[in-house]
């Protein structure tokens, strides 16, 4: 007997045992389902509606049931989860305000394109259309929000739609799911077939696009590569560095996916993101050639829409995304391939070096003004967030993972910070604030041997604050460095820019952070001159407990390069 001929007798058998139905309630076999998918984690916020599921992971040791004090922070860790596995997310909240509430979660999970499988529990079926308490048609109230909302309404279909789930979420460009649980189906015992493991499908990049790209380069003279999206993997990074070095192409990152290029690579040339250095910026307006890889060049990585005109842009565009609807949707490239980072770069490292390379003296002066630019600035007061940033270059190691979540500090961070390993970033391309420490503890849990740092501003923080208890409880020594300048420092920005001196909405009041964390059984510290971050900085390592440290922050010092007083006078950065 040939070996094809026994793989195919092999497969068949396995399909036939694993086809044998089970009788199972609706909440069992939604748990079988996720454990044949691999899942170990999932996040929650317990609810009365899907009490059975909760029951039935009491009989799953293997999958760890982390319990979270918002719905919101949970569906962060969930996302955050998926960025770092490659593998959907988990998370389950209740029906109604659980459900809104997760919805700042989810939104995250669809603008950064991460796999991710929201389970929300539902009234009855017999109750449903009634406005029955905390019902909500989670079709319309998440259709622009999720790839797919799905609902149970027959416990012997939970198999099917569970994997369902699992290959939406992870097909062409990822995004999260959300999967709908009647009470009372929960609890239907059912015959059903089990699902197998659901398999990963990804688009190539055919010949004919590969040569016609190698012919493009073959004309370029000022090339540019911008990478960033969903669906990236360790290898894929690795490969688009073999790229780079063998072609001498600047790279730049798109908004917030700067680990997926090592900064200290002599061909990184920057972050196309927010506050984007000019050089680079005109570096992209000046390429004659322009390859963008995954991103899929939204309002944050093209300044507003400017670096690129719309729809056709005067660079030869070529667009790589796994999602074909992706190409041409705003802008009209002139090669546009549909295809995954990992396999699209795959077949890059088949393509032969560049020899005299025409281009060399624009890459060297790339990467030269990207180093210019990580230099910290002079800001007001005692505090000096761009040195701190720049400070942890020396005192963490490379694969620490750093985490953000939205406001005028992560401008410090993404600026002054470099990234050099993947997946050692973790911060929304959706803008969302309290993002930072619920990313924080998902990833302490993922790797509990990396340090994980997360920065957050005073008003980014307090909106999942409550989520510090989960990483006492749960013994994750992440450390939070709170920039505390006592308002919404973005907004004020704009304010003051567009209504000089009429401060409306935009001033806080804070608790003592170093009290906070002690009070909830962390390690608390408070930092007035940055002279004194590094000694905070060790100690809170060195306690082994989850730790804040705030900063005292001038209000003064807005921005990197303008005080808000300058920015108030007309002298600091313009609207996108």
């Amino acid at each position: 007997m040939s070996n094809m001929n026994s793989a195919l007798l092999s497969i068949a058998g396995r399909k036939q045992e694993g086809d044998a139905p089970v009788v199972r309630t609706g909440a069992q076999l939604l748990v079988d389902t996720l454990q044949i998918n691999g899942v170990d984690r999932a996040f929650c916020v317990p609810g009365e509606s899907y009490l059975a599921v909760l029951d039935a992971l009491h009989d799953a040791p293997d999958i760890q049931l982390v319990v979270c004090r918002q719905e919101g922070g949970a569906a962060m860790m969930a996302e955050a989860h998926g960025k770092l596995t490659g593998r959907p997310g988990i998370c389950f909240v209740t029906r109604g305000p659980g459900a809104t509430n997760a919805s700042a979660g989810l939104h995250v999970a669809f603008q950064d394109s991460t796999p991710m499988i929201l389970f929300i529990g539902q009234v009855g079926r017999d109750m449903r259309d009634r406005e029955a308490f905390q019902e909500l048609d989670y079709r319309r109230v998440f259709g622009q929000m999720a790839k797919d909302v799905l609902e149970v309404d027959a416990a012997e279909r939970m198999p099917e739609i569970v994997s369902r789930a699992f290959h939406t979420a992870t097909a062409g460009r990822p995004g999260p799911v959300v999967v709908a649980l009647p009470e009372d189906m929960l609890r239907d015992k059912v015959e059903a077939i089990p699902a197998r493991p659901w398999q990963p499908v990804e688009t190539d990049v055919g010949q004919p696009e590969l040569e016609r790209l190698q012919a493009l380069l073959a004309a370029a003279e000022r090339p540019f590569v911008i990478v960033g999206g969903g669906g990236w993997t360790a290898e894929a990074a690795a490969d688009l560095q073999a790229f780079a070095a063998a072609h001498k192409i600047p790279v730049g990152a798109s908004f917030r996916c700067q680990d997926y290029f090592d900064n200290t690579n002599p061909f990184y040339a920057g972050h196309v993101g927010v506050g984007i250095d000019a050089n680079l910026a005109r570096r992209v307006r000046d390429a004659d050639l322009l390859v963008v890889i995954g991103a899929r060049l939204g309002e944050m990585t093209t300044s507003g829409y400017t670096l690129l005109q719309v729809p056709s842009p005067q660079q030869v565009l070529v667009h790589v995304h796994a999602d074909a609807e992706e190409l041409g949707r705003v802008y009209r490239p002139d090669l546009g391939i549909n295809a995954s980072p990992h396999r699209f770069v795959k077949a890059l490292t088949r393509l032969p070096g560049a020899e005299n390379c025409r281009w060399l003296d624009w890459t060297t002066a790339a990467r030269r003004e990207f180093e210019a630019f990580i230099q910290p600035t002079a800001v007001p007061g005692g505090v000096n967030l761009g040195k701190i940033v720049a400070s942890l270059r020396d005192m963490l190691p490379p694969e620490a993972i750093v985490t953000n979540g939205a406001g005028n500090y992560a401008t410090w961070v993404h600026r002054f910070h470099l990234y050099s390993r993947f997946r050692s970033q973790l911060a929304p391309t959706s803008g969302s604030m309290g993002y930072g420490l619920p990313a924080a503890i998902a990833a302490q849990f993922v790797h509990r041997d990396r340090p994980v740092v997360c920065f957050a501003g005073d008003g980014c923080f307090m909106m999942t604050c409550q989520e510090f208890s989960t990483a006492v409880r749960y013994d994750l020594p992440v450390i939070v460095v709170i920039a505390n300048n006592g308002m919404y420092g973005t907004i004020r920005m704009h304010q003051e820019r567009d209504y000089p001196s009429r401060v409306s909405g935009t001033d806080l009041m804070n608790p003592d952070f170093a009290q906070f964390a002690e009070s909830c059984g962390g390690h608390g510290e408070i930092v007035e001159k940055t002279e004194d971050f590094a000694a905070a900085f060790q100690r809170a390592r060195a306690s082994g407990k989850p730790s804040i440290i705030e900063l005292r922050i001038d209000p003064e010092a807005l921005t990197p390069n303008a005080s808000l007083s300058q920015i108030r006078n007309g002298l600091g950065p313009k609207k996108r």
